[in-house]
């Protein structure tokens, strides 16, 4: 039979052919790799013939028998939760997890990744100890291999950030790779990133062990039990239908993995996961003869799109192919996925790749190739969270081929979630909320997970984007722009211009540059920056997020005074930038609020908020017909007109007086621009600079700008992008949501203290941290770095996320950096704390402490000396400059 020929088989490419031909029948399992769940249904009192008796009722249903599944029911029973049922739809551990690699490794993208990763590990070699049960953890260890330069510098800059957490690691040669594996091949190496405290696992006996110690706590286990759906009554979970009954329940935790979509779309009220399954192969070769060490480390290859890890004598070696495969799971049970067919035509490069990296395996045999399947979302992170339409839904998945590694650390994260309301650190990355219907569709999802797939060991370099499933949702100006040289970035599925091409320069190669140092861009958005701060330009910014609050008496003025830490009751055509603060005094969301009308009141929040934000309003809103929320993100074109000479574009297109005696700072109104009416003109531009916001009715849009564009020709105007922007605010200090702002940063450590109005007569969300911490003090906060002696010729440029030193000590990180093109010099924001005091507990920071400090910025392990403030910087670098170049104004006005 075509099935047993295979482990006869050596891995020379040569013999591939021959095992071309279509298997046939039923996959046979592989002793030892994956084991048997007889033993749990021993433990939990079902048998082939006789299940358990069926609950009616619990306090929380989940859903998916899988490592997700137990570790979120083990997390939920360790604190202290009861009348929890966990259902499957088949056996216990039988479907990806079953098959997965049992690698546990922190090397991972984002820093709440690898905190997940690391509790995993942890938790991984206590419970055989807490348990009885045997889990396979070996201690090896992981080498991540380095190619070339880029992705050494890659591996430098997530070892920086490995040591903020406290994680061992260390960059070496490639000769000290050859001392820890023999049998890899190090002629075209550069170095590597050796992680000793990863590990390798049985998943299937991490499952067993996980379930064991949650049905030890009373979690009751069903197997062979399919959720249908889940009943919701008034946005509220309330039951649980299955093949076998209804489950009335409290909540409900989506943890069903590659189903988990079709679960969330078959529900009585839809619930949007996005994720879509694929095809993840891997080979098992016989045992070697040469005798390997057991403890012998997982060597991810990731430029050669390869892992291998040590498997009973052999090795089992899988990769992340170019060219991926979907799967499709509409309407397939689970025995049809996991009994998916060999492919080895498609898996043949990663094979090529493996003998590559270790020649020596030329003449080993091979025991199987494994379909593994797998889930993947639409940005590589995975989905945790309670969703935004169904309370009491929470979910956690799509965890891109790192199931094991995040599984202890999600589950512990999500129980603190449905405990405590937020988990223990910021996992707004991870946040389900972070998606809306519109990355639901399932044309979408499959090609977006093509690219996704690839992308887990592709290089990513600074400010890199996605190519699928782009120009979903666009301005009225899009083509406009387009034909003018706009470069394109997306932001929660809008298109934005990062910045202008000039007529004349070689798009393909400003397109393709990607790099780790100075970008090709550099002069395109300095001259853009240049004409924001001495002419006019004009940006589309209409991504960002709007709504409008309205009442019939002052209902809606309440409810903003309840969420908003600043004050809202102000007079008609006033802006009030605020705060809507959780119960810790973090930011929840960071707006900028119109008083419209005596009750109706304009929010413009971040573009990656819409459902967050949504959700976090009508979850404090009250059921009353006269209050109404509207999202008005679609009706709005947004233009920022920034400069000096915005006001002179405005008064020639208004006929009106934009001079600040006329129409002062943080004012809204009504206006005719050109032809156009209802014009909201908004002086305010987001960046610090003088200027103007215009939301346009979008049929208007193509008008006002093709007005704004003629007029402004005498003075200078031209399109600029997000990337000037940036640049823009962060020299002036800005503080932005999502990078520098979180659920756990506070407007006193942030120093906006002035926005919270502590004597304003309705209490606000978080009023009584923040009065706990004015009294305390704050033990951290937000500064400004500006980089001394770092060179922007030839150094490596910060992104976010490096450490910050003072006098020797990690001191914090930084959330977001630009190269300031006024100071001429890079500028870092981030967080920075005091030593604790001899009691271990957190010290209050002064200012004296920040501004007697010798800081530095660790970029790629590379430390550079750097000034820090808790105020935006004078442009000292630059007086005299600007005097010097008012003579190139005045001619640039005259062209």
């Amino acid at each position: 039979n075509k099935a047993s020929c295979v482990k006869g088989w050596a891995l020379s490419p040569a013999l591939l052919p021959r095992l071309l031909l279509p298997r046939t029948g039923y996959r046979r399992a592989s002793r030892g790799l994956w084991t048997s769940v007889q033993r749990l249904l021993a433990t939990t009192g079902g048998t082939d013939s006789q299940l358990p008796p069926f609950p009616s009722q619990a306090r929380v249903v989940i859903c998916g028998g899988g490592i997700v599944g137990t570790s979120v029911a083990y997390h939920l029973a360790k604190l202290g939760w009861t009348d929890i049922v966990l259902l499957e739809q088949g056996r216990l551990g039988a479907g990806t997890t079953r098959l997965c690699a049992g690698i546990v490794s922190v090397a991972k993208p984002i820093s709440v990744e690898c905190q997940m990763a690391n509790y995993s590990l942890n938790l991984y070699q206590q419970l055989e100890e807490e348990t009885g049960v045997k889990t396979g953890y070996a201690n090896t260890g992981s080498l991540c291999l380095a190619q070339n330069q880029d992705r050494l510098l890659s591996l430098k800059r997530l070892a920086s950030r490995l040591k903020v957490l406290g994680i061992s690691c260390n960059v070496i040669k490639s000769k000290a790779v050859a001392k820890l594996h023999p049998l890899v091949n190090i002629h075209d190496l550069v170095g590597a990133l050796h992680l000793p405290d990863d590990a390798v696992v049985s998943p299937p006996d991490v499952n067993h062990a996980l379930a064991v110690a949650a049905a030890q706590h009373g979690v009751q286990i069903l197997e062979r039990t399919t959720v249908q759906q889940v009943l919701v009554e008034n946005g509220h979970v309330m039951a649980v239908e299955t093949d076998r009954g209804s489950i009335e329940c409290e909540y409900f935790v989506n943890c069903a993995g590659q189903w988990a979509y079709e679960l969330g779309q078959a529900s009585e009220m839809k619930v949007s996961i996005p994720l879509h399954g694929c095809e993840h192969f891997y080979l098992l070769t016989k045992p070697l003869p040469e005798n390997l060490s057991a403890n012998n480390p997982v060597v991810l290859d990731m430029d050669g799109r390869v892992y291998v890890r040590n498997w009973q004598g052999g090795l089992l070696s899988g990769g992340f192919e170019k060219n991926p495969k979907p799967i499709f799971t509409e309407g397939r049970n689970q025995l049809e996925i996991q009994n998916m067919q060999e492919d080895w035509d498609h898996f043949e490069p990663m094979l090529s790749s493996l003998l590559r990296r270790m020649p020596g395996l030329e003449s080993a045999e091979i025991l199987q190739l494994v379909n593994c399947p797998e889930s993947f979302t639409p940005d590589m992170r995975c989905l945790m969270g309670e969703t935004p339409g169904v309370s009491g839904y929470f979910v956690l998945a799509g965890m891109n081929s790192s199931g094991l590694a995040f599984a202890g650390g999600g589950g512990k994260y999500l129980a603190e979630w449905m405990t405590y309301g937020y988990p223990s650190t910021d996992v707004w990355p991870l946040d389900i909320k972070r998606f809306g219907n519109l990355q639901s569709s399932r044309t979408f999802l499959r090609h977006r997970v093509m690219e996704v797939m690839p992308l887990l060991y592709d290089l990513k370099v600074p400010r890199w984007d996605f190519q699928t499933g782009r120009q979903l949702r666009t301005s009225p100006l899009y083509d406009r722009l387009d034909t003018q040289g706009a470069r394109w970035m997306e932001k929660h599925g809008f298109e934005r211009p990062k910045y202008f091409i000039p007529q004349g320069k070689d798009l393909l190669s400003l397109d393709q540059s990607k790099t780790f140092y100075k970008p090709d861009w550099f002069d395109i958005v300095g001259a853009e920056v240049k004409c924001c701060k001495e002419a006019v330009c004009v940006v589309d910014m209409s991504s960002f997020t709007k709504f409008e609050l309205t009442s019939t008496e002052g209902e809606a003025l309440d409810l903003l005074q309840h969420l908003c830490a600043n004050d809202l009751d102000v007079p008609v055509g006033h802006i009030v930038h605020t705060g809507m603060l959780n119960k810790r005094g973090g930011y929840e969301n960071d707006c900028s609020v119109v008083r419209l009308s005596k009750n109706s009141f304009f929010i413009i929040s971040p573009s990656d908020q819409p459902v967050h934000c949504w959700s976090w309003i009508k979850k404090h809103m009250p059921s009353d017909p006269n209050l109404h929320l509207e999202d008005v993100s679609w009706k709005f074109t947004a233009l920022n007109l920034i400069g000096p000479r915005a006001m002179d574009v405005l008064a020639e297109l208004s006929y009106v007086s934009m001079k600040p005696e006329h129409f002062p700072s943080m004012f809204c109104k009504e206006m005719s621009v050109g032809y156009a009416n209802g014009i909201r003109v908004m002086s305010m531009t987001h960046t610090g600079e003088p200027g103007f916001m215009l939301y346009i009715p979008i049929e208007y849009a193509l008008h006002v700008y093709n007005e704004v564009m003629s007029v402004g020709q005498k003075y200078g105007i031209r399109n600029a992008g997000y990337y000037g922007l940036r640049s823009l605010r962060i020299e002036k200090f800005f503080a932005f949501w999502g990078q520098d702002l979180n659920a756990f940063t506070t407007p006193l450590e942030c120093g906006r203290e002035f926005r919270v109005k502590f004597d304003k007569d309705m209490d606000f969300l978080g009023r009584e941290a923040l009065v706990q911490q004015r009294h305390d003090g704050v033990s951290r906060r937000f500064v400004m770095l500006v980089l001394e002696d770092h060179d922007t010729e030839l150094d490596v440029w910060p992104w976010w996320g490096e450490p910050i030193y003072c006098n020797g000590r990690l001191a914090g990180t930084t959330t977001s950096s630009a190269y300031s093109y006024t100071l001429e010099r890079h500028v870092c924001l981030g967080f920075v704390s005091t030593p604790p005091g001899p009691d271990g507990l957190p010290t209050p920071i002064t200012p004296d402490f920040i501004n007697r400090g010798d800081y530095e910025v660790d970029i790629a392990g590379q430390r550079y000396s750097a000034k820090a403030k808790l105020y935006p910087f004078s442009s000292l670098f630059t007086q005299q400059k600007r005097r010097k170049e008012d003579l190139e104004l005045s001619n640039l006005q005259a062209k």
